[in-house]
């Protein structure tokens, strides 16, 4: 079983981007909800013959730190494959970004990546006053309200979904592997889900991904999450080059708000 890319990425690949106009009022939004000490864990299921298996575990840490004597979020995602499966292919992924507090941009991101034998190590600082992207391998012009590939998904968990219509779609513009990627997120309304977690009200929407290594591009992939001021993700499911994935949400601690989307434990 190939979990090459299957853990992060599949949080990191979740939420889409397109790009911002000047006259784009997404542009600029102001936190309101996580805080610093939030802790989300997750689990990732590989299915390739009907059958899902365990297939690694996620989780993503808030902490409130100073970088440069800004306040900051420094978010950390981690992402291990079970270790029952690390003869097969061993997963230990880390992606770090420092996000400004006030206006959601992000000042630093750092990925550190051991996939099988595949090893990466990236940095990039951010100059949103003067529009550039400084990495390990360069500096590149970018657009404004860019944000790397973790520091988007807490960008997005603010967005009022009740200023869009179902069917319409919510631009993005996002920094990865030293180019901007301009994709988006289309909304598809509430339902109310079930997971191994417990049953929840539940907004949905597809990203439009970036075709690469195991996801194809397009929108294939469909993201639910909580129906309440956290907008924590309860739900992925995709599929991918072989097989699909299921991702659940399997554990929090200090929300900022009680968890009202939560219908029923399991």
């Amino acid at each position: 079983m190939r979990l090459n890319r299957m853990t992060l990425t599949v949080f990191f690949f979740m939420l889409p981007f397109a790009r911002l106009g000047a006259v784009n009022d997404f542009c600029g939004l102001n936190n309101g909800a996580f805080s610093a000490g939030e802790v989300i864990t997750f689990k990732i299921f590989y299915n390739v013959i009907g059958l899902y298996v365990d297939a690694g575990t996620a989780s993503f840490t808030v902490a409130q730190e100073k970088l440069n004597n800004k306040p900051v979020y420094h978010v950390t995602g981690l992402g291990t494959s079970n270790p029952s499966y690390d003869w097969i292919f061993r997963v230990r992924d880390r992606y770090e970004t420092y996000i400004d507090t006030a206006t959601l941009k992000p000042y630093k991101f750092i990925r550190h990546v051991e996939e099988g034998g595949f090893r990466k190590d990236e940095w990039v600082n951010f100059d949103h006053d003067n529009n550039k992207a400084t990495s390990n391998k360069g500096t590149y012009p970018i657009s404004d309200c860019m944000q790397d590939v973790l520091s988007s998904i807490y960008y997005a968990r603010n967005i009022d979904f009740s200023k869009y219509k179902i069917g319409e779609k919510i631009p993005f513009n996002m920094f990865l592997d030293n180019e901007v990627h301009n994709i988006y997120i289309r909304y598809l309304g509430k339902e109310l889900i079930k997971t191994r977690y417990g049953k929840f009200t539940a907004i949905k929407f597809k990203p439009m991904l970036i075709k690469g290594t195991i996801f194809e591009g397009g929108e294939l992939m469909t993201v639910w999450v909580s129906d309440d001021a956290n907008r924590v993700p309860l739900r992925i499911e995709s599929p991918i080059t072989v097989g699909s994935v299921k991702v659940d949400m399997m554990g929090y601690r200090n929300l900022r708000y009680p968890f009202g989307s939560l219908v029923k434990m399991k």
